[in-house]
């Protein structure tokens, strides 16, 4: 079974690991020569609209998925036209679009912070009239990781944020005090069947990830199965699909929602009977869903601009390193280490050491 992946990073090269033991082959498409996934499968390196390239990647696959919204949304397309893709180009359309993400939100019933579209300077002048500061002006498309977003805590805010961001479409959305961030995994497989893990507690650092922790019988985990469950259905969504969450007292607002295998999910792979990985490769090719329990306690931390030495990480009790082969620089992530343990106090333990490590970054 040859299964092709748009995007060649580390949730790509994270899924040609999950696939191996299964004897699944892998395509990977992406224009970097140094591509985190290419020594894990056949290395496609072109652009992504090249439609030579497209053609022979999809005669090839037996299945096509991506690792990233952001990938051109007419290669998706055309992909979609000459083999099997999941999750499908409309999945894509609506996720890598915040206005169209918010606006389904709201049509499922699951409650967002105040949005408001941005086309002109006049739109931003009323959104804020109607929203009210602090707010973050975003782009629609192409944000990832804190990138293509602005706070706005005054009007004084207004002509720098449009300066930077006004040459594109663009959202304004209200600036939540939240209690605290929260992720839900879920997987649906070809006939419908679906699976949840375990919410993550996330905690983010400059707009990036840092820390994930696995939450088994946590009070909001229904409530935000639901939502998920919504959204799988409605798009008819086959794979894994992350919605993160904003909770403010005991309400939860919708952030957004990942069509893929998700960095929040990341400790599923040392931390779950099936990691998320093998879950999104089982539910696109047909195969009956792995168990999504948890094993133990667990969590991920993120290591952004420079990555630890084996060692270090490797001492600590429990935890997993997993080295993405990429060369140092500033906000780039590089890698991450999992961490299981038996008992709770044990892994919170473990997550302060593992975050002191984490630190350099932190203090550039």
């Amino acid at each position: 079974m040859i299964v092709g992946i748009v995007g060649g990073g580390q949730l790509a090269r994270m899924l040609a690991l999950a696939g191996q033991p299964l004897n699944f082959e892998f395509l990977i498409l992406d224009p970097a020569p140094d591509a985190s996934a290419a020594p894990l499968g056949t290395h496609m390196c072109g652009n992504y609209n090249d439609q030579a390239l497209l053609a022979d990647f999809a005669k090839r696959a037996d299945v096509v998925t991506y690792e990233f919204e952001n990938v051109p949304l007419e290669s998706i397309k055309y992909l979609s036209e000459h083999a099997t893709v999941h999750p499908s180009h409309h999945t894509l359309a609506i996720a890598r679009d915040r206005m169209r993400e918010k606006t389904m939100f709201r049509e499922l019933g699951i409650p967002t912070p105040p949005f408001a579209e941005v086309n002109s300077r006049t739109d931003l002048e009323n959104a804020v009239t109607e929203i009210g500061l602090p707010a973050i002006l975003k782009t629609r498309t192409l944000g990832y990781d804190g990138k293509g977003q602005a706070i706005l805590r005054s009007l004084g805010d207004l002509d720098i944020a449009w300066k930077q961001l006004g040459s594109m479409p663009l959202i304004l959305e209200g600036f939540i005090p939240f209690n605290r961030e929260i992720s839900v995994i879920a997987i649906r497989g070809l006939q419908g069947e679906t699976k949840f893990y375990p919410v993550s507690e996330n905690i983010h650092r400059d707009g990036v990830l840092l820390l994930s922790t696995s939450c088994p019988d946590d009070p909001m985990q229904q409530h935000a199965q639901d939502y998920a469950k919504r959204l799988l259905d409605s798009l008819n969504c086959v794979g894994v699909l992350a919605l993160e969450l904003f909770q403010v007292g005991e309400t939860l607002l919708a952030n957004e929602m990942a069509p893929r295998v998700h960095n929040s999910g990341h400790w599923t792979i040392e931390g779950a009977e099936t990691s998320q990985f093998e879950n999104h490769l089982r539910a696109i090719l047909g195969l009956p869903l792995g168990a999504t329990t948890p094993v133990g306690y667990a969590a991920m931390v993120n290591f952004i601009g420079t990555i630890p030495k084996s060692e270090q990480v490797l001492a600590l009790p429990g935890a997993h390193l997993h080295n993405y082969g990429k060369e140092e620089r500033p906000g780039r992530k590089l890698g991450h280490a999992t961490l299981r343990a038996q008992n709770e106090q044990v892994l919170l333990e473990g997550i302060d050491r593992l975050l002191t490590l984490a630190q350099p970054e932190t203090e550039t």
